[in-house]
């Protein structure tokens, strides 16, 4: 095995056993599903029993994975048909924003801290106010970098219609960070 072989390459040698192969898959792809999956369910309990599943249906099928697309779009599709399973089973909807990572350095610029978490704030609150659609396309674009192709394919939407999402969700978002920012240099 190269020093770092790319997804499809540890795809198929998952797919022929190999564990240390899965174990460098789930490496790459825990923290991206665990939070796409968390936004969805507002439960990292749940999230983190659904990326087990995740990773479970991955080594079960990875010798399957025909390779008509990336392995991620793959990964990501298993998790959003898990997390919608997990919503019918609790028959509603949460979503919650992005976890923050603890940050620990002295040399930290106590104001650019408070801009940044009122910036986020700001962001977080008008993601909210997105349907699930346009959040959902939102965040596989712009938080997980992955193209309208790959976002459709997750989805099971044409591709078009992910670009209408976005394109929407888009001037959705700004008109509401606009309205906030004005709201709060008025105040």
């Amino acid at each position: 095995m190269t020093k770092d072989p790319d997804s499809a390459a540890l795809l198929r040698l998952a797919g022929q056993g190999d564990r240390a192969a899965l174990s460098a898959l789930y490496q790459r792809y825990e923290r991206p599903v665990y939070r796409f999956i968390l936004s969805k369910l507002n439960d990292p309990h749940e999230a983190a029993d659904i990326l087990q599943d995740v990773f479970m249906d991955v080594w079960r099928s990875a010798s399957r994975f025909e390779g008509r697309s990336k392995v991620q779009t793959w990964i990501f599709g298993i998790a959003w048909r898990k997390t919608i399973d997990a919503h019918r089973k609790r028959g509603r909807m949460a979503t919650t924003g992005d976890e923050m990572p603890d940050i620990e350095d002295d040399n930290v610029n106590t104001e650019a801290c408070v801009l940044a978490g009122q910036e986020a704030a700001h962001v977080h609150y008008c993601l909210g106010e997105l349907s699930e659609d346009h959040r959902t396309a939102v965040r596989l674009a712009f938080l997980e970098d992955m193209s309208y192709r790959a976002i459709a394919e997750i989805l099971e939407a044409a591709e078009g219609t992910i670009k209408t999402r976005v394109f929407h969700a888009k001037k959705l978002l700004l008109r509401c960070l606009q309205g906030r920012v004005q709201r709060g240099a008025g105040a």
